[in-house]
């Protein structure tokens, strides 16, 4: 008894070439387009200490502003004078009526008034879902983590 091998159908089969290098494209894509979160959170400052801060568990789309211990403030990662960032919450608030998160970074040793004016400027804006965000007491001993936020209690117009 002889096995017949049928020849027309051994070269046939899916190329997996083109799926492969499309799936390298999305991950280079995906790579990239995370970066570009990270920046406003990359400015070197140290967050204070906060017994009832929370981790976050979501993030939606949220501004940052950063206000360094100078009292310099920093929208993402751009400098901006206290009277651009008005100009900026005004328009994010009309952007997303209702919606739109801002969290606030400020430095440890930064004045409170600065902190207390981009506050003040949340609030004039509109924007009643503002953070002033700092570091839980197991990150700060442990020296790492993620950071949590503070909710500004009463802070609300």
């Amino acid at each position: 008894m002889s096995v017949r091998i049928d020849k027309g159908r051994l070269g046939v089969g899916l190329d997996m070439t083109p799926m492969i290098d499309i799936v390298f494209l999305l991950m280079i894509f995906f790579l990239v387009a995370t970066r570009l979160d990270e920046d406003a959170r990359s400015l070197d400052v140290v967050l204070p200490q906060a017994a009832a801060a929370r981790p976050l568990t979501s993030r939606p789309s949220e501004l940052v502003i950063t206000i360094d211990r100078d009292g310099a403030c920093f929208v993402g990662s751009r400098p901006a004078t206290l009277e651009e960032v008005r100009l900026l919450l005004r328009q994010a608030a009309a952007d997303n009526p209702g919606m739109q998160t801002v969290v606030v970074r400020a430095d440890e040793d930064t004045r409170h008034r600065h902190v207390v004016a981009v506050m003040d400027a949340c609030a004039q804006a509109g924007i009643v879902d503002y953070q002033v965000q700092a570091l839980t007491d197991d990150a700060a001993v442990a020296g790492e983590g993620p950071p949590a936020s503070t909710d500004p209690g009463g802070a609300t117009p």
